[in-house]
């Protein structure tokens, strides 16, 4: 008997030969960076779970749990892929008090199907992140991808209340709990953001929601430069107005958004066509809150020098809006090899901003710089082709993105690239300072490195 039929008929024994799937057809659409499972294996419930990995860490066995698969490409290639654990099956919602603002959903539930639920209830959970028509709620907390309602709602780690989970052993663990005030224990469950399933498998999710605004806005303004731009930024927060979101666009941000806004059919900003640096705000509350932020943003534009400016219809808000959450998705997509780097930096100024347009000119390439709160920096550079010359040139860039980080006291990730660039990308890094700790997590949580061993830097 084949090694692949062996395994195949040892996890039907588990969970049954309906939930293992081996036709070579289906394992392809689970590669993670070339990488082909031997097998699929989905479970129906946490105890399969655990009895899978289980099994796993006893044959010596790399799973990677995986939801939408959306995101597979962030991080690394796995050393080893032998499982692809889909955790879909588990959908279920196992506890929801809408008096208390409190859920406790399966990691395999569509963020698009619980926004439905919450709705009717008149709340919702504010994780618009990229690919979220078909992102699974595990998948958006494993993934550690930011949500475009971070400046007012923060990130998952602030509404993010308790987690159950299966460690690297097969036990079913907990962390936190149901109730937004949960003092005993450690939160556990917040190691598990960004963790590329390298830690656990997550099986269920505890959140606290929020009530649905009765009323949402848009704004629009366009600047000469970045500069011109970060200071109407600047304004927008010293007057204090309680925004969704802002984000700054430059110019070939603003190009990309036209073009793919207006081959929709979709109602988009006057200013979009007009290949200058723009500032897109959201925000929500009452009719008469969205009216006077309105108004106060308006003259704040004005004040400050801007070319133009538009209170956004309805329709133009959503178009717009909804495409800059999904902005991971569509930069990634934007020419045939191409690289995008976050930098997460204590304050955006404008040299920053220009050093990293110079970054991409003098090698040619263009570039999309998307600045989004929490002074978060999105850098796209676009290759138009993945020839070795363009390897070459999207390899210094990220040498040089990353030096300029450094030099403003920031880091970065990088989130996509072709994998040769990942990988000289990564080694051109000095190792972080907290490697050693980030080592012992994954020891503590999986001593036996089942779970998508090399996934991350240092044998994560």
């Amino acid at each position: 008997m084949k090694v692949t039929e062996k395994l195949t008929a040892r996890l039907a024994q588990i969970i049954g030969a309906q939930r293992v799937v081996v036709a070579e057809e289906k394992l392809a659409a689970y590669s993670v960076h070339g990488l082909t499972p031997r097998a699929i294996v989905r479970p129906s419930s946490a105890d399969v779970v655990g009895e899978v990995v289980s099994f796993a860490v006893a044959e010596k066995l790399a799973l990677l749990p995986l939801g939408s698969r959306s995101k597979c490409e962030l991080g690394m290639s796995p050393e080893q892929y032998d499982i692809a654990l889909d955790m879909t099956g588990l959908r279920q919602i196992a506890h929801y008090d809408a008096g208390d603002l409190t859920l406790s959903v399966d990691a395999g539930m569509p963020l698009r199907e619980l926004e439905g639920y919450l709705k009717e209830n008149g709340q919702f959970l504010p994780l618009a992140v990229p690919c979220f028509e078909s992102s699974t709620v595990g998948g958006a907390i494993a993934s550690g991808i930011d949500s475009a309602l971070r400046q007012q709602y923060g990130s998952a780690r602030d509404f993010l209340i308790g987690a159950e989970f299966v460690d690297g052993t097969g036990q079913l663990c907990k962390s936190g709990g149901r109730v937004v005030k949960n003092v005993t224990g450690y939160d556990l469950h917040k190691l598990l953001l960004g963790s590329l399933g390298t830690l656990a498998v997550i099986t269920r999710l505890n959140f606290r929601t929020f009530p649905l605004p009765a009323a949402f806005g848009g704004h629009f303004a366009n600047f000469a430069d970045c500069q011109s731009a970060l200071f109407y930024r600047k304004a927008v927060e010293k007057a204090g107005l309680p925004l969704a979101n802002q984000e700054v666009l430059n110019p070939r941000v603003a190009e990309m958004l036209d073009a793919i806004l207006e081959r929709a059919g979709e109602a988009l900003p006057l200013g979009l066509k007009r290949g200058e640096w723009c500032v897109y705000s959201s925000f929500e509350g009452s009719d008469a809150v969205v009216q006077r932020i309105s108004r106060d943003l308006e003259r704040i534009a004005q004040a400050t020098g801007a070319k133009c400016s538009e209170v956004l219809q309805t329709a133009a808000d959503e178009s717009l809006g909804g495409m800059l959450r999904e902005a991971f998705e569509w930069l990634r997509w934007g020419s045939p090899a191409n690289v995008i780097c976050k930098l997460a930096l204590p304050e955006v100024k404008p040299e920053i901003l220009a050093a990293l347009s110079h970054l991409a000119e003098s090698d040619s390439l263009h570039a999309a710089v998307l600045v989004r709160a929490s002074s978060v920096v999105y850098f796209t550079a676009f290759g138009e082709s993945e020839d070795d010359a363009s390897i070459q040139s999207l390899c210094k860039v990220v040498a040089s993105v990353s030096a300029v980080a450094r030099t403003a006291k920031g880091n970065v990730t990088l989130l996509h690239a072709p994998p040769g660039v990942k990988q000289k990308g990564i080694d051109s890094q000095s190792p972080p300072s907290d490697m050693a700790t980030h080592q012992r997590v994954k020891q503590a949580f999986d001593p036996f490195n089942v779970f998508a061993p090399g996934r991350v830097p240092g044998g994560i």
